[in-house]
């Protein structure tokens, strides 16, 4: 029987509602028996839908809250495409209620979220409304005190993904630092975590912090970007364990036990639910040989290697918006199609799935070359690298993890601004 091709219905949905089906995820994807509950519908494929619990309110869309401390005051506001209010951007609607932004830090990606992964993004000019754009993710990623001095506070509004090495994480922990150290006050628009239903993965080692994780969490933490901040602030993570004059504007109506489909993709390569849950359990991939389908048209969505063995999907990556140098460019890789049930896959089960990357490290021809550079960086240190060489079993590579997931989950229960998932 072929497997339907879901997305998210425009609800959000907790995971007790969705049947434990789902029989086979493992090195080779089989059609899995959907679940019961109405959750999965047919739709475009790469839409993301957009949540349409009337309870539930993101942190800017509580202006009361927040539009009162702006008024009179010089403002800068760290955002993206990703940070609205609705279909408009946040920087348009605070200079309709007369707020005075006087400049916008961007991310990685660029202030459109155009930018390919990785790439250098300049400071510019917004075309609509004037404002000067500094970016984070170029010459510099902490905002520089010249670039502070005429400001009273700063806005912070991103939309997180909920995996370590998502580089927006690493923007608000820069941001929070330059306020701490310049007396300027930072508020949180705080936003769902879409993968904020579970934690999973090896835990970041401190001589393993980089860009693409400098905090000791795992890789999936199951924090919202205000939870992240209260932790970052409390546990003395920014330099000299400096203290961030933070608040944090909650969502309403939110808990970590919600599906929460986002309204717009958070980066050019999550193009919709399917790869934004599948990509705690792919990313490793970029540390490997193997694609995961950037320069295609399911990103994040398949896995392959040129030459491959495991699977029947192939692809060829080319350039396109977004992955103008995808890995193996105009070769054609042979691996699995996993966007028919990437849309529930981490819901039923809670965890990332790593059979795929055994499985693929098994069937590589150089054990040792299948890893590159990034491996460790992105996995946060060296011991998931030697446990594969070492023909570890899954439950081996998760009874690794289990102590410093279960001291993070003490950690973690510290933070909290919303009740936890069960």
């Amino acid at each position: 029987m072929k497997c339907a091709n879901p997305t998210f219905t425009l609800r959000s949905l907790r995971p007790s509602k969705i049947a434990a089906a789902c029989a086979a995820l493992l090195v080779l994807p089989a059609c899995a028996q959907q679940p019961t509950a109405p959750v999965l519908a047919p739709a475009a494929p790469q839409a993301l839908a957009q949540p349409a619990l009337d309870s539930l309110r993101t942190g800017a869309q509580r202006t009361e809250e927040y539009v009162p401390r702006l008024l009179g005051k010089r403002v800068a506001l760290a955002t993206n495409h990703t940070g609205r209010i609705g279909n408009t951007l946040l920087v348009d609607t605070l200079l309709a209620l007369k707020v005075n932004v006087v400049r916008v830090f961007s991310p990685e990606h660029g202030f459109r979220g155009d930018a390919d992964a990785g790439a250098h993004v300049g400071d510019t000019k917004d075309a609509r409304t004037g404002l000067p754009i500094v970016s984070l993710y170029g010459d510099k990623k902490k905002p520089e005190a010249a670039a502070l001095a005429d400001v009273d506070v700063v806005l912070f509004d991103l939309q997180d993904v909920g995996v370590r090495c998502f580089t927006y994480v690493s923007t608000l922990h820069y941001v929070m630092e330059a306020c701490a150290e310049q007396g300027k006050p930072l508020i949180v628009l705080d936003r769902p975590n879409p993968n904020g239903f579970y934690i999973d993965g090896p835990v970041l080692k401190k001589e393993h912090a980089s860009f693409v994780g400098l905090h000791p969490v795992p890789l999936v933490h199951g924090l919202t970007l205000g939870e992240l901040a209260g932790m970052i602030n409390g546990e003395g993570w920014l330099k000299n364990a400096a203290k961030c004059d933070l608040t944090v504007v909650k969502c309403a109506g939110y808990d970590h036990g919600l599906y929460y489909a986002l309204p717009v993709k958070p980066s050019p390569n999550l193009p919709n639910m399917a790869a934004v849950y599948l990509y705690p359990s792919l990313v490793l991939f970029e540390g490997t040989e193997v694609s995961v389908g950037r320069g295609t048209n399911k990103p994040f969505q398949c896995i392959g290697v040129p030459g491959g063995k495991l699977g029947n999907h192939r692809f060829t990556p080319v350039p396109m918006p977004g992955a103008m140098e995808p890995p193996h460019r105009a070769v054609e890789c042979r691996g699995m199609d996993l966007s028919e049930y990437g849309t529930f896959y981490s819901r039923m089960n809670k965890q990332m799935n790593i059979q795929w990357l055994m499985g693929f490290h098994q069937q590589a021809p150089d054990k040792k070359k299948f890893f590159n550079n990034f491996f460790d960086t992105l996995v946060g240190s060296h011991d998931l690298r030697g446990l594969l060489m070492n023909g570890a079993d899954e439950a081996r590579i998760r009874a690794a993890w289990k102590p410093e997931l279960d001291a993070y989950m003490v950690l973690r229960g510290k933070y909290l601004l919303y009740p936890d998932f069960k």
